[in-house]
């Protein structure tokens, strides 16, 4: 009986001894690293500079960008007049992107070595803002000449188009103020500092503080928008580009009124 139970106790042992083996020797479950809900593994940080027009489109894309991305953190946009920024970025400042209102001003920046290959993400044309209630009555670019009118300066996109426009139609205006960017053009119109000003088309919208209307000969004077990595920029810098390029960016600035570029 005791040498049954010998036998018994040692082919247990055996069978203990064998499965321990099996497991060592079998190969272990690869390490997973962790991923983020949208599957990104996109990580750093991005700093934007973009043109004033852009900064109700940018801050959205820059929110669906994040969102896609959650390892990305896009620092506060820096919004200003296209030469203003290019300025900025040509005397040291850094930055991974820059979108400009216009191609004159990217020129200016590739020239100075600090980018290469930008490309055309947008569109933009020009409308007449008065403040609500038009109580001066302008109705014509002609109606400028006679009214209190802000303008952008002519070194900003805007001002050169506002100029353009005015040019065309044979239309002096003899501008209140001269503004840096089309944001302050517009708050002056807006807060009724004056009775008319030239901005974009999508400017205007959302914004009952003011009304609008697009003046003859509009659709002959577009803005077109670059967007490029900077020398230096980031992986996430570069995928932002992309981004502002792809469909999610795209259906943000039509939606806004931009027109494809």
């Amino acid at each position: 009986m005791f040498r049954r139970a010998a036998v018994l106790i040692a082919l247990v042992s055996g069978l203990a001894l064998t499965g321990c083996s099996a497991a060592s020797d079998a190969p272990a479950a690869p390490a997973t690293e962790p991923t983020s809900a949208s599957g990104s593994e996109l990580t750093g940080e991005v700093t934007v500079f973009a043109a004033a027009s852009l900064r109700t489109a940018f801050d959205e894309i820059a929110a669906a960008f994040t969102e896609e991305n959650p390892g990305v953190t896009v620092n506060p946009i820096v919004y200003d007049g296209s030469s203003t920024l290019v300025t900025q970025l040509q005397e040291g400042a850094h930055a991974d992107v820059l979108a400009t209102a216009d191609e004159r001003n990217m020129q200016s920046l590739i020239d100075a070595d600090l980018a290469a290959d930008p490309a055309l993400f947008a569109t933009n044309t020009m409308v007449v803002a008065v403040p609500a209630g038009n109580e001066a009555g302008v109705t014509s670019l002609a109606d400028l000449a006679n009214v209190v009118t802000v303008l952008c300066a002519p070194e900003v996109p805007c001002g050169k188009a506002a100029t353009t426009l005015l040019d065309n139609a044979g239309v002096t205006v003899t501008p209140a103020s001269q503004e840096q960017n089309v944001t302050a053009v517009l708050q002056k119109v807006a807060a009724n500092e004056a009775d008319a000003g030239l901005v974009y088309a999508t400017d205007v919208i959302g914004d009952d503080a003011v009304e609008s209307f697009v003046p003859d000969g509009a659709a002959d004077v577009v803005n077109r928008y670059p967007i490029v990595a900077l020398d230096g920029a980031s992986d996430a810098g570069i995928a932002f580009v992309k981004f502002a390029q792809g469909p999610t960016g795209q259906k943000i600035l039509q939606e806004l009124g931009f027109g494809a570029p």
